[in-house]
C-alpha cells in the first residue's frame, strides 16, 4: 500500500508564498515540487520547478508573484491505501515524477514519488 513508502515528513506550501520563496524551498530541501495547501492543510494545488521556469520565461514580478498563479489547480493524488502499483501506473500514464497522498477530506498526508516506487520494487525484488 502507498502509506507503507509514502513520505509523511513533507514540505508545504501556501497559495500566497511568492515563488522566490518557493524555489528557495524547494532548492533548500531538495525536492523538485511541493503540494499547496489551505490553513487547514487541505490541498489545494501542486507546484513543480518546470511550471515556475516555464512562467519566469515571459516577464513577470517572480519576487511577488504568489504560488497560485503558477501552480496546477487539478491536482493528480493518491491514497494512502491505494496499491503501489496502481499509482506507479497513474504517475507513468499523467508522466509526472510525484503525487501528493490525501485522506477522504482532502487533507494533504504525504507524497509519493516514482523514485520511492522504484525503490520499493527494488527491495521487494
Amino acid at each position: 500500500m502507498v502509506g507503507e513508502i509514502m513520505h509523511s515528513d513533507i514540505v508545504k506550501l501556501k497559495r500566497e508564498d511568492s515563488l522566490h520563496k518557493a524555489l528557495e524551498i524547494m532548492y533548500d530541501h531538495n525536492i523538485n515540487g511541493a503540494p499547496v495547501v489551505d490553513e487547514n492543510g487541505k490541498l489545494t494545488g501542486m507546484i513543480v520547478k518546470a511550471d515556475i521556469y516555464r512562467f519566469l520565461m515571459e516577464e513577470g514580478h517572480y519576487d511577488t508573484c504568489p504560488v497560485d498563479w503558477v501552480m496546477a489547480k487539478d491536482v493528480v493524488t493518491a491514497k494512502s491505501d491505494e496499491d503501489i502499483l496502481a499509482v506507479a501506473k497513474r504517475l507513468r500514464e499523467k508522466n509526472i515524477v510525484s503525487i501528493p497522498v490525501i485522506d477522504d477530506e482532502n487533507t494533504v498526508k504525504g507524497i509519493i514519488s516514482i523514485e520511492d516506487i522504484l525503490d520499493y520494487v527494488i527491495k521487494k525484488f
